[in-house]
Parts: structure tokens; C-alpha cells; sequence
């Protein structure tokens, strides 16, 4: 079985059946077993391979996510391509709740996970200067538009190691770096998605304002507006892919070019 679009999704976008004529594979990595089974089928006349980031049933902490599983077991699949929905909250007063950030810059704060497919003796210094796949941003954002959705083309996401919330001190913080939207899951994903030389979009949604605006950001909120914006978020992601070009013109296909000493 192979795919050339991979969907990993993320809290409360756990339907495969997005994809017609399912085959459910078990896969095996170097790095041990991916979050779950990864559906393969077809959507919009694309061979495409869905993954719950979380596991089907959302059993998987973000630190636990096997993100380097994950990207590997894509790659293998022949993905080139990646669609990453996703939940956050928001540093700003106009990024509100329901609305989709396409996010193209981070900051990471997280201390625990393994970010590189390198780890000894070959050593990869891979740019993520721009982290995220301008062509797939520019057909989102397009895609958006004509549908008529509250939507930001650009994001700076603060990755955070969780599972718990910010503190207010934090989130100020974060506030303070001109920061947008936080949340858990993007590093190390998109930093794996460069260096095996997919592309890679972040479909993040905003489902609650962070601690900032002195209101208590509960998992209760977040699962609620995530389900009010789920049919959203899945037709947002068909149409994109009815629009991805075959070729790729963008740079992340050459990632790994001059990154090794």
C-alpha cells in the first residue's frame, strides 16, 4: 500500500473514514510503533494515509506522542505530503476561539522529546528557518477564502511540553514574545517532516483563549469547541487536497541538501 498525502490528526479529528476503500495497516518502525494503525485509502482521487496523532481513542500524552514512528512510518508509505490539524490556544485578542491558524514560525519550549531522526554517528543540521510548507499554507489559505471561515495565514505557535495548561505568568510570557497560539504537538512533528523532506501544514484551531485573559482554560472547553468546528476542519482539508498539485515546487522536497557536515 502506498499514499502520497498523509493526514495526522489531531484532538477530536480522529474519523478515518475520510478515507474511501480503508485498509487499516499495522506498520513497524525503527523507532518502535506509531500512534495507531494508519488507514490507507482514497479521498478526492488521491491515494492518502490517515494517522491519529493521539490515538484513536486520545491515549497518548503529547510528550509520548512517537513522532519520529509517526513520520517514519509515513515516509515509508511514500507520503510527501502532510495535513496536521491540530488544538491551541490563543495569545491574542483577535486569534479567537473557532478560528484556524495556518502556523508557520514556532517556538519551542519543550525539554523531553527526541527531535531527529540522527541521533550517531551521522549528524543533520537540517534549516527549519521557515517550518512549515509555504505551498501548502498559500492552497489552505485559498481554500479558506472561498470557503468563507475565519482563518490567519500566519501564526508564531509556542510549543509547550504539557499535558497541563500554562500558569497566567506563563502565558503572559509567551504574550510578552509576540506569540499567537500555544500548544503541544507541532515540535518535534514538523522539525521530522523536514528531515525526511516532506511537506508540512499545521491546520491549527483555536478553542479557547490561554490563562492570559483571565479565564480557566479546561480540557471540557477545548473538546467542546473542537467538536463544534470538526466538520469544518474535515471538509477545509478534502478541498485542499482536491487542490494539491502532483509536483512539488517548494523547497522541502531538497531539505536535506548541504545539511550534513
Amino acid at each position: 500500500m502506498q499514499a502520497e498525502i498523509g493526514i495526522i490528526g489531531g484532538t477530536g479529528f480522529y474519523d478515518s473514514h475520510l478515507v474511501k476503500n480503508g485498509r487499516e495497516l499495522k506498520l513497524s518502525t525503527p523507532y518502535g510503533p506509531p500512534s495507531d494503525l494508519i488507514t490507507v485509502g482514497e479521498l478526492k482521487g488521491r491515494k492518502v494515509a490517515f494517522l491519529p496523532r493521539h490515538g484513536k481513542k486520545h491515549t497518548i500524552r503529547p510528550t509520548e506522542v512517537n513522532s519520529r514512528a509517526n513520520i517514519h512510518a509515513l515516509k515509508e508509505l511514500g507520503v510527501q505530503r502532510i495535513l496536521a490539524p491540530s488544538t491551541v490556544g490563543s495569545l491574542r485578542e483577535d486569534y479567537k476561539p473557532g478560528d484556524l491558524v495556518f502556523v508557520d514560525q514556532f517556538i519551542d519550549r519543550t525539554t523531553r522529546r527526541e527531535q531527529s531522526f540522527y541521533t550517531g554517528p551521522k549528524v543533520c543540521h537540517v534549516s527549519v528557518a521557515e517550518p512549515t510548507c509555504h505551498e501548502l499554507r498559500k492552497i489552505l489559505t485559498g481554500v479558506a477564502e472561498q470557503m468563507k471561515i475565519s482563518y490567519h495565514k500566519t501564526g508564531t505557535y509556542v510549543c509547550v511540553e504539557g499535558p497541563r495548561f500554562s500558569t497566567k505568568a506563563e502565558s503572559r510570557m509567551f504574550r510578552n514574545w509576540r506569540a499567537d497560539v500555544v500548544g503541544m504537538t507541532l515540535v518535534p512533528e514538523c522539525v521530522l517532516a523536514r528531515e525526511a523532506e516532506i511537506c508540512y501544514a499545521s491546520i491549527a484551531t483555536v478553542t479557547d483563549y490561554d490563562v492570559w485573559k483571565d479565564y480557566p482554560v479546561s480540557a471540557g472547553e477545548v473538546a467542546r469547541t473542537m467538536k463544534e468546528n470538526i466538520e469544518k476542519v474535515k471538509k477545509l482539508v478534502v478541498e485542499t487536497i482536491a487542490k494539491i498539485p502532483e509536483e512539488r515546487t517548494c523547497e522541502c522536497k531538497d531539505a536535506l541538501k548541504n545539511a550534513s557536515v
